[in-house]
């Protein structure tokens, strides 16, 4: 299985950082880091479209779901029976959201690894990792508009003034994906009534709202910045999708 992720996403991902970084007339990795992310977010277009239609689609359900839980609350059996129905004549899955959310970590963990090992070989690209037509660009300068070392730390013991660039990268970071699950949220909020206000589900709406940002801040502190640029640009690029296919859902609503 490493093999595979290996060869079909790491060492893409890999070469094409490099192939970016080395054709850029200027040397900067963080503008390298953010052509990289947006080439991915297109490649992954088609799969992230599906997670957040199946989302609307599960946030527009709301209502029937919560009144056939408290049709059937006395009957477990009947209350799963009716859901099952309910998505099928939705044309829906519960549990079709998971897949995108499991590629996209596939390749956070591919990007966080090629951030980590360039960072652990001293910023020296190794020849072993690159495809034939890549060319080898031999060191890397981390640094992303001259004022945010991406391969750096932030060390929670020692913030100095030069630091500033860097937590504010992970605080914008953190923020944007506030926004994008606010969005993802707004929706299902709206559905549901005042009088569920203590539904489990509600709760845990309200939970991942905040969890989502508190892991992109844990991250950005634990992890090296370039990890929080690609968060931040992948996040902000959602962020847009996720507009105009709500303002595409709505055009074809008015439309009908």
């Amino acid at each position: 299985m490493g093999a595979i992720f290996n060869e079909l996403v790491y060492k893409p991902i890999y070469n094409l950082l490099i192939f970016t970084y080395d054709v850029l007339p200027f040397a900067d990795f963080g503008i390298a880091i953010i052509i990289l992310t947006i080439i991915v977010k297109f490649l992954l277009i088609p799969i992230s479209r599906k997670q957040i239609e199946s989302q609307k689609k599960m946030n527009d359900l709301q209502p029937k779901i919560k009144e056939l839980q408290n049709k059937y609350k006395n009957d477990k059996q009947k209350q799963s029976q009716a859901l099952m129905q309910l998505y099928k004549e939705a044309k829906t899955n519960p549990f079709s959201g998971c897949l995108p959310l499991i590629v996209q970590l596939v390749f956070l963990i591919a990007i966080y690894r090629v951030l980590f090992n360039i960072s652990n070989a001293g910023l020296i690209v190794e020849d072993a990792g690159l495809y034939a037509f890549v060319k080898n660009p031999g060191s890397i300068n981390p640094m992303f508009l001259g004022i945010i070392n991406l391969s750096s730390v932030i060390n929670l013991n020692q913030i100095a003034l030069r630091d500033a660039p860097q937590i504010l990268l992970v605080v914008l970071a953190a923020l944007s994906q506030f926004v994008q699950t606010k969005m993802m949220m707004q929706k299902k909020q709206k559905n549901i009534s005042e009088k569920s206000s203590n539904d489990i589900a509600q709760v845990m709406s309200k939970q991942m709202l905040f969890l989502g940002p508190l892991l992109t801040l844990f991250i950005g502190i634990k992890f090296p910045a370039g990890l929080s640029l690609y968060w931040l640009v992948s996040t902000l690029f959602m962020i847009i999708q996720q507009y105009f296919i709500e303002k595409k859902t709505k055009s074809i609503v008015t439309n009908e």
